[in-house]
């Protein structure tokens, strides 16, 4: 009743957070102070309370917990919640955009659905030490920030799907004064292939091909029958061009798995792209080297040869050559 209609109706009490309209935040209760602000890289727990325009609750949380700034939430809460007091409860209105976007949220919001969304702030506290992780406490979180960036790619935000790979692969990366059990060093290992192909996938819609390669190549060297890090390394060197590299790297991809449809397509389609390629340069180098083999031209190749002279001057040169004999034989005589 406090942030309904009334704060809509309140525009200098509202704070425009992105200067577009399209993120707005009023404060209900104020917090303990500026001081007490959150900040990027903490881990802070909220309560939240999300509704649609008509009123219709879609989400309530009395203690969601997230690391601030690294998009584990919607956008429109890690935008705001920094700008939150400790004890603030806030509102903010939000676009589609910074939401849940064009794609929705099924079966409760509708694609292009603008949120309310009501927040107070409870918590706010350093992140863990990566170092200090259990094996299976870093498997956790790994999975957290990956299956975040799977959100996103759904969502076809490969910008911010390719960020949350990232933190996954940086949680997974760091180094560590905990042992861990072989089974946790799989576990981990298999998290890390997932968000190397899922951060190559991305890359490659981004049209990223040198990133995604790298992506591609990263997984094959753990997993070299990797069948999911060969389609897409096949698929990367085909938009390159390389079809001559891209065709047994495929086929060994359809080796692994021949029911694959997905796969036989691709290469098929790749293998005439290279039979199309190859055609054009045979027929370039063939007018580079004026095709020799060629005997379309008899009679132009026959007026180049030495005897295709004209007769006059045949005629010409034997006399020239006629008198120089017998002007030496003249010579001789008198001699």
């Amino acid at each position: 009743e406090q942030g309904g209609g009334d704060a809509a109706e309140d525009p200098q009490e509202w704070l425009d957070v992105l200067g577009s309209g399209l993120l707005k935040k009023k404060t209900l209760v104020p917090g303990q102070g500026v001081d007490t602000r959150p900040r990027k890289g903490q881990d802070v727990t909220i309560r939240l309370k999300a509704m649609l325009e008509d009123g219709s609750v879609v989400e309530e949380n009395p203690a969601l917990t997230f690391t601030l700034g690294d998009c584990d939430v919607l956008q429109a809460l890690d935008l705001c919640v920094q700008l939150l007091e400790m004890r603030e409860t806030a509102l903010i209105v939000s676009d589609a955009k910074y939401c849940y976007g064009a794609q929705g949220r099924s079966p409760d919001v509708p694609p292009n659905a603008a949120l309310t969304l009501e927040v107070e702030l409870l918590a706010a506290r350093d992140a863990p030490d990566l170092e200090l992780l259990s094996g299976k406490e870093k498997v956790e979180l790994a999975n957290r920030k990956r299956e975040r960036g799977n959100f996103f790619y759904q969502q076809a935000d490969y910008v911010l799907a390719i960020n949350s790979y990232d933190i996954a692969l940086k949680v997974i990366g760091s180094s560590s004064k905990v042992d861990f059990s072989p089974d946790e060093e799989a576990e981990l290992l298999d998290v890390k292939v997932k968000c190397l192909n899922n951060l190559a996938a991305s890359q490659l819609k981004l049209d990223h091909y040198e990133a995604a390669l790298k992506s591609c190549n990263l997984v094959l060297e753990h997993q070299p029958g990797n069948i999911k890090a060969l389609f897409r390394k096949g698929k990367v060197l085909a938009q390159q061009g390389e079809y001559r590299e891209a065709i047994p790297i495929l086929k060994a991809a359809l080796k692994l798995e021949p029911s694959n449809k997905t796969i036989h397509a691709e290469l098929s389609k790749l293998v005439k792209k290279h039979a199309d390629q190859k055609n054009v340069e045979t027929e370039m180098y063939r007018k580079m080297l004026g095709n020799p083999s060629a005997t379309g031209a008899p009679g132009k190749c026959k007026d180049k040869l030495p005897w295709s002279i004209p007769w006059k001057w045949l005629f010409g040169a034997t006399a020239i050559a006629l008198g120089g004999v017998a002007l030496s034989v003249v010579i001789a005589a008198r001699n």
